[in-house]
């Protein structure tokens, strides 16, 4: 027999991320909770019941538990009821012809031609679990359905997260789409006073070409987010099982959302919290009870069949203590010539087993870097936000500036279009990192493990 392959999983996790020992986690928060929008919990609501995906994967645990059960059918007796009638007619002129025409049933009773067969009993067969390989690979199998289990959460939890990543990037469209639309208006106003100050005499029609070009273009950018609007509103329809339809939103609200409040506990909770770590810890432990049965097939197999009823040539003789017949047979079974598919089944096996070993510390360790990084997008987004914020305050004066200064002559009409430009740039920057900084809300919640319970 081939030695196992023995490697133990690393299950250690920093102390702390950024040394911070607060262990209170967001994760523990319910999403009705952490997601106080009414409008973007009844489409979550809507997701759980009617998204395809979370629906197939609740079949496939279905299918998972009925292979317990048949899992667990193996090592349990086999019982069945068995009932026949039969004829059967013998030549003469041969051996067992010869011996049933010198035959009595009883005496002056000779042996019935043809020969008719009735029989009902029952037969159980039994296979001795000796070395446990059936209790296993039911266990492996329980195992399995477990992290069919917690693979629905994980599914869960993602489902969650996308839903309100679509939901904010479409609040964000929206304001994106509001705030183009105004620009559009500022500068159709600015077109109208360069015009007439070419009517003056004042500037050229390469000013009024410039002002109109930059109007044009402006007017461009809502076609592309109306179109990013429909795409983010049938994304979220499909997530929620619907057929394409207006998504209801308070996109007014989009800038006063907080972003704070997200608490990242310690980093052993992620063993508790997160879905992905406790199927990969399933999963090995049925790779490890596959190796037991692949190893099991080494030793013999020891089985036990037994049988009892009655049986007769005529029914009226059926039910009758003289038509009683039993049977009783033990065997057992060793392997002799396919050891090489036995070894290679199990060394199979074993592969497998470490495989799993490599997931599990590939899962959490990947889990632990996803939290780091998230810290990281709130903490930067955050600094972002507040200088951008201040460098569109600045622009939007400075827009007002350049037009009375252009009024007044005392600057050129390519200092107010440079300005508007970078006003308009600025705003939209603004909006996106807006959205970045509710995303990586949204992403922490999900990496420490949030949405599924």
């Amino acid at each position: 027999m081939p030695g196992a392959a023995v490697r133990t999983e690393n299950r250690s996790l920093p102390a702390s991320y950024h040394n911070s020992q607060d262990s209170a986690n967001s994760a523990k928060i319910n999403w009705k909770e952490y997601f106080t929008d009414p409008n973007l919990t009844n489409l979550i609501d809507t997701a759980l019941k009617n998204n395809q995906e979370l629906n197939i994967v609740l079949q496939e645990i279905e299918i998972s538990r009925n292979e317990i059960r048949a899992k667990k059918g193996e090592y349990l007796p086999s019982v069945t009821i068995r009932g026949g009638a039969g004829l059967e007619k013998e030549a003469r002129f041969t051996r067992n012809g010869a011996v049933d025409e010198n035959i009595d049933i009883k005496p002056g009773t000779p042996f019935p031609h043809p020969f008719s067969d009735y029989m009902v009993g029952a037969y159980a067969s039994w296979e001795l679990d000796i070395w446990k390989k059936l209790r296993n690979a039911k266990k492996a199998q329980a195992f399995r359905y477990l992290s069919d289990i917690e693979g629905k959460n994980f599914l869960v939890t993602n489902l969650v997260a996308e839903i309100a990543t679509s939901y904010y990037e479409l609040m964000a469209l929206d304001n994106l789409l509001e705030i183009i639309r105004k620009n559009i208006e500022i500068q159709n106003n600015a077109l109208q006073i360069i015009r007439q100050e070419k009517e003056a005499a004042r500037v050229t029609q390469l000013a009024v070409n410039r002002f109109e070009a930059q109007l044009l273009n402006t007017e461009n950018l809502q076609y592309a987010v109306l179109q990013q609007i429909t795409e983010a509103e049938n994304r979220i329809n499909f997530l929620t099982g619907r057929f394409p339809g207006p998504i209801a939103r308070d996109s007014k609200s989009f800038n006063t959302l907080g972003t704070d409040s997200v608490y990242t506990g310690i980093p052993s909770q992620l063993l508790e919290n997160r879905p992905d770590i406790r199927q990969a810890e399933l999963q090995l432990a049925a790779t490890r009870l596959d190796v037991k049965v692949a190893r099991a097939n080494f030793y013999p197999s020891f089985r036990i069949e037994a049988g009892t009823g009655f049986r007769a040539f005529n029914p009226a003789y059926l039910i009758n203590p003289e038509s009683i017949l039993y049977s009783l047979a033990g065997d057992f079974m060793a392997p002799l010539i396919n050891r090489n598919a036995i070894k290679a089944t199990y060394n199979s096996a074993n592969a497998r087993q470490i495989q799993a070993v490599y997931k599990y510390e590939e899962t959490l360790l990947n889990a632990y870097i996803e939290v780091v990084n998230q810290l990281s997008r709130i903490n930067n987004f955050a600094g972002s936000y507040q200088a951008k914020s201040r460098e569109s305050e600045i622009l939007a004066q400075s827009v007002t500036i350049s037009g009375n200064l252009f009024r007044s002559a005392r600057a050129d009409y390519m200092e107010v279009l440079l300005t508007q430009r970078e006003a308009l740039e600025s705003r939209m920057e603004l909006i996106e990192i807006k959205m970045n900084q509710l995303g990586a809300k949204v992403s922490m919640y999900k990496v420490l493990g949030g949405g599924w319970n």
